[in-house]
């Protein structure tokens, strides 16, 4: 049906027609055959708007099945989806829509002015959460055949959070999509009897090109929760095998007292990602339901990089090893550096993106000729093979000449009765350039400035322990969880003032 170059090739072949794709709360199951009949009507829908082979269809909509089938639809009519954060405000749209000049806009019926004031040239269509607006409306008319691409073409573009300056669109080719989401099916042994419970925003490449590509692939199921809901999902456990979430889906899952080994005695994965997990976190979801969360570790450009395994030792701490296919390197200086030596991450493999949308010099930076990209994340890698992520080299704290990484810190804060969780920062300091400041979260109790400096006492140097410690009632973070350091820094640029 599909040129076998296609990413749709792999995705449409692994379902049987009548089988259930998905499962839905309050609306009836979609099989593989309706899923990929209703992609072929958008497709035509979209052909019919202008689109040609490369260019763009931005889309910023709620969470729906029908979503999917859009982002189906436009691999399908040889397109490059560009999916938008739904939080992104109209200042950061129009930057967006500037930027990759998209020939369709696809948006809530609510924004249709909107996006048509701020979508020049574009042909603005719109879907609903509930599946209705114009995008539905229209007649495609006959069956659609899709339109051969090569295994390099693009098939998607994201955006990266842009908090080291202007965001940057990650482009992503029809292989580093099919041979990632193989690489993953494989991996955590993913077959046609599995039950996905899919609570992601599908505008993340976690929920869209790892959850659903990877169910697709395997012909699997998914239970399509429009968003996080505790109660949802724990109803659908006991019919589930597999979640993936962030580690905030584990926290508060742990806080659900139905949450028993009973509940999910049908599961056989748990995976994590999108933001590291706490041992304590990693700790406590084993006692209480006898799984160990299989932690990775991937980013917008690359996709997955590193899995703990399936079989195996499931490291607390750490995200795994290399995937299949997946070369991986520690960097200092020019030098590679040994097991143990902490460095910056750079990642080779079919995974790997193809530079960064109209910014050739950015690219340039960052990915080597050779097909090394540097990832910006630090980390060592242990005499097991093991990786562990210290943090982004950007969030290292240089205080009074020496480095400081605030994951060491924040491990052993973290591991302090009463805290929750920690985030240590650097911020300018007269003396010391910069001063480790500790932002920590209580988990009960009145616990203090100085019950965290007794703790660490002894058990680091002084120049990495904090300075100063705050207490705040939550970190903030983006929607898939991580905290936001560059934001704690702003807040807190003049606390040494």
């Amino acid at each position: 049906m599909y040129d076998q170059n296609h990413l749709l090739s792999q995705l449409s072949a692994a379902g049987a027609a009548d089988d259930v794709f998905a499962i839905r709360p309050a609306r009836p199951d979609m099989t593989y055959s309706g899923l990929f009949a209703g992609a072929e009507m958008m497709a035509a829908t979209l052909v019919e708007a202008g689109l040609a082979p490369g260019d763009r269809v931005a889309v910023q909509v709620d969470k729906s099945l029908e979503a999917v089938q859009l982002y189906l639809a436009t691999v399908m009519a040889g397109g490059v989806f560009l999916p938008l954060n739904t939080a992104y405000t109209v200042t950061e749209l129009v930057y967006f829509l500037s930027d990759a000049t998209p020939r369709v806009i696809v948006c809530d019926p609510a924004r249709l002015t909107e996006f048509s004031d701020i979508g020049e040239g574009a042909t603005v269509l719109t879907l609903a959460a509930d599946g209705t607006g114009s995008l539905m409306d229209a007649n495609a008319g006959a069956p659609f055949t899709a339109v051969p691409r090569n295994a390099d073409d693009l098939a998607a573009i994201l955006y990266t959070s842009g908090t080291t300056g202007r965001s940057k669109g990650a482009m992503l080719s029809h292989a580093n999509l099919a041979s990632n989401s193989t690489t993953l099916r494989d991996a955590w042994r993913f077959t046609s009897d599995d039950v996905l419970i899919h609570a992601l925003p599908i505008f993340h490449t976690h929920g869209l090109f790892v959850a659903t590509n990877v169910a697709l692939l395997a012909g699997a199921s998914v239970h399509f929760l429009p968003k996080f809901d505790a109660d949802a999902i724990v109803t659908a456990m006991p019919n589930a095998t597999a979640l993936m979430g962030v580690p905030t889906f584990y926290t508060r899952l742990l806080d659900h007292p139905e949450l028993t080994r009973e509940t999910v005695s049908n599961m056989r994965l748990f995976v994590s990602g999108s933001a590291p997990l706490l041992v304590d976190t990693h700790e406590k979801w084993a006692a209480r339901t006898g799984h160990r969360i299989l932690e990775r570790y991937g980013m917008t450009e690359t996709n997955m990089n590193t899995s703990n395994p399936y079989e195996g030792d499931r490291r607390a701490g750490t995200v795994g090893l290399p995937l299949p296919g997946v070369e991986l390197r520690i960097m200092s200086d020019g030098e590679q550096m040994p097991k143990g030596e902490i460095g910056v991450l750079e990642v080779r493999g079919p995974n790997v993106f193809q530079g960064y949308w109209q910014m050739p010099e950015k690219t340039a930076e960052e990915l080597r000729p050779d097909g090394w990209f540097i990832t910006g994340d630090q980390g060592f890698i242990d005499d097991r093979g093991y990786v562990t992520i210290v943090g982004r080299a950007k969030d290292m704290v240089i205080t009074g000449g020496f480095n400081v990484y605030p994951k060491e810190v924040e491990s052993l804060i973290d591991a302090i009765p009463g805290v929750r969780e920690s985030a240590v920062i650097g911020v300018p300091h007269p003396d010391f350039g910069e001063a480790v400041v500790a932002l920590v979260v209580r988990e009960a109790g009145d616990i203090s400035e100085a019950d965290i400096t007794n703790s660490l006492n002894g058990e680091l140097a002084r120049y990495k322990q904090p300075k100063q410690t705050l207490f705040l009632p939550e970190l903030p973070r983006n929607t898939m969880g991580k905290v936001q350091k560059k934001a704690l820094r702003e807040t807190y640029a003049d606390l040494f003032k």
